[in-house]
């Protein structure tokens, strides 16, 4: 009988590595794939699992580095294809993901997983009708993924197949043990599609996931297609009201994504800070380098925790993720100084009140923002009529509101 063989030191630590990587122990689990790659550097599973800590961690570059060199060791393995192409689509470098994804595909055509995150990808290349398709077998081999059946509805609303959207969003709720945030974002879709009650606000975790897929084309996408111009209007209506541009002022941008308004912003500012939900749109910010501090957090919740911190309050295209404006506009009121300035925009498009549009933005009435402005102890300044971007090739009606916070109330 031949002696048994001893025991492959580099299974072994691999094994380990994936057990800590599963129990989500990510530093101690990124250790011991190093450790193997010290051993053997190409090792092609410890290149691919290490770079999948790494975009869990959000450090997409270095994902994609270590993710690139698995894939130059194995070209042909679909596992590692079905990885890069994940990674590139969550990075915003979408030509290239749909290719690699559709390799991987190639080679193994029942990837639920990459069937969605081609659908995803193609979708947020503004080709919502391509995306059906993969889409549609994703959740036919995945029924029970609610995550699948979500993207389906996302990609079926861009299309303009309201029916189906509405019926995806609707199997996304069926699923036994769904967590939550992905209810509430089923929810919120239906909502949009006149088959539920309209929230007070988009869904705290949507949002967030919403921007840092964003994040990588944000800018791109905004100034360049859709030609975004809400941050230069706000820094307008200021000066025309003569705010002086001379950094003098304590400035928060709310919602400051990756610092398109803070740019616009910061000649009015002796201190910027920006607050964001999205830790992507945030990590874009700080590579701008334009902000004194950022933050991370719900302005819901953020802003009461700091009263009379500020001179002004700018929020471009962030309060249309938010239909009662009451809550938001008490905490503008509490962190200002007494005599500062609230710079805001809102979509129009509804009378008396506030409606959650097709785009899955609220749309306000000005009128009801005039009142509970004046509720709140803010004086109307200046307001403007105007187009803050395009949307499927129409223009999308916005109003600008500069509000003064009261000096003698100190509300």
């Amino acid at each position: 009988m031949a002696p048994p063989r001893p025991p492959d030191p580099a299974a072994a630590l691999l094994q380990e590595a994936v057990a800590l990587h599963r129990a989500g122990e990510l530093a101690a689990a990124a250790a011991r794939y190093r450790r193997l790659l010290a051993r053997e550097p190409r090792h092609a599973d410890a290149l691919n699992l290490l770079g999948l800590v790494f975009r869990q961690q959000g450090d997409l570059p270095q994902a994609l580095r270590l993710i690139r060199r698995a894939v130059a060791v194995a070209p042909d393995a679909p596992v590692f294809l079905a990885a890069l192409g994940g990674t590139l689509a969550e990075a915003g470098q979408l030509p290239e993901a749909v290719r690699t994804l559709r390799a991987a595909l190639a080679r193994r055509p029942e990837d639920a997983v990459s069937l969605r995150n081609l659908g995803q990808a193609l979708c947020a290349l503004g080709q919502p009708g391509a995306a059906l398709a993969p889409l549609r077998q994703a959740v036919a081999l995945a029924p029970f993924a609610a995550e699948a059946w979500l993207a389906l509805a996302h990609a079926a609303r861009e299309a303009e197949r309201l029916d189906e959207a509405a019926a995806a969003a609707g199997r996304a709720l069926e699923q036994p043990g769904l967590a939550a945030e992905l209810a509430a974002q089923a929810r919120f879709l239906l909502a949009a599609l006149g088959q539920g009650p309209a929230p007070e606000r988009a869904p705290a975790a949507y949002v967030r996931e919403l921007f840092d897929q964003y994040a990588p084309r944000f800018e791109q996408e905004l100034a360049g297609r859709l030609g975004y111009r809400t941050p230069g209007l706000l820094a307008e209506l200021l000066r025309q009201y003569g705010v002086p541009a001379e950094g003098r002022l304590a400035v928060l941008d709310l919602g400051c994504g990756t610092g398109l308004s803070g740019r616009a912003l910061r000649p009015f500012a002796g201190r910027l800070e920006g607050l964001d939900l999205s830790p992507r749109m945030l990590a874009e910010a700080r590579r701008v380098g334009c902000y004194d501090a950022l933050h991370e957090a719900d302005l819901l919740d953020f802003l009461p925790r700091h009263p009379e911190a500020w001179d002004l309050l700018a929020a471009a295209d962030v309060l249309n993720y938010l239909g009662d404006l009451a809550p938001a506009l008490g905490g503008m009121a509490a962190a200002l100084r007494p005599g500062g300035l609230a710079a805001f925009s809102v979509e129009r498009g509804v009378a008396d009140g506030y409606a959650l549009g097709p785009g899955l933005r609220f749309r306000h009435d000005p009128a009801l923002l005039r009142s509970l402005a004046a509720r709140q102890g803010f004086h109307l300044v200046a307001e403007a009529e105007v187009v803050l971007r395009r949307e499927h090739d129409a223009p999308v009606p916005g109003q600008l509101m500069l509000l003064r916070k009261d000096r003698a109330t100190g509300a």
